[in-house]
């Protein structure tokens, strides 16, 4: 369980600790750039974090079922169950930030249509912002959730 326990630690500090990084450093920074850049920027940035955050994912979902496995299904306590839902849903974000904005970005960012992929890297901002969130508050259940329990 230990072990499990690591790789579910480290997919969290990936996934979370990246969403952190690039909304309150990253973007601030960038206000100095010229849109073409900044948005030329971003869709790099974000393709490379999130090739990441599919490790995380994969990361995440490998240890949490295998922790809970361990734990037998009678035996998980309600906080893990809230955690699983919330992370659950946070992939599901993922997966349309990636199949949706993201795209989207790329593909104005490569065709230089900057207005298009500024309205894409919005969507994706937003809905990175709940992520985060979201991954703050999983956090913070699955801290205090033992103390419950």
């Amino acid at each position: 369980m230990l072990v499990a326990k690591f790789f579910h630690l480290l997919g969290l500090t990936l996934w979370v600790g990246g969403m952190f990084f690039a909304h309150m450093a990253l973007r601030p920074a960038l206000a100095v750039l010229q849109p073409e850049q900044r948005l030329t920027l971003m869709a790099a940035v974000l393709g490379n974090f999130f090739t990441w955050v599919w490790i995380a994912i994969a990361l995440l979902l490998g240890s949490g079922m295998h922790m809970m496995a361990l734990l037998g299904a009678a035996h998980v306590p309600p906080y893990v169950h809230a955690m699983t839902g919330i992370g659950v849903v946070m992939m599901l974000i993922f997966g349309h930030i990636y199949f949706g904005p993201f795209r989207r970005l790329k593909l104005a960012a490569a065709q230089q249509d900057w207005d298009r992929a500024s309205r894409a890297l919005g969507q994706a901002r937003m809905l990175v912002s709940v992520n985060l969130c979201l991954g703050l508050l999983t956090i913070a259940i699955g801290a205090l959730g033992p103390l419950q329990a």
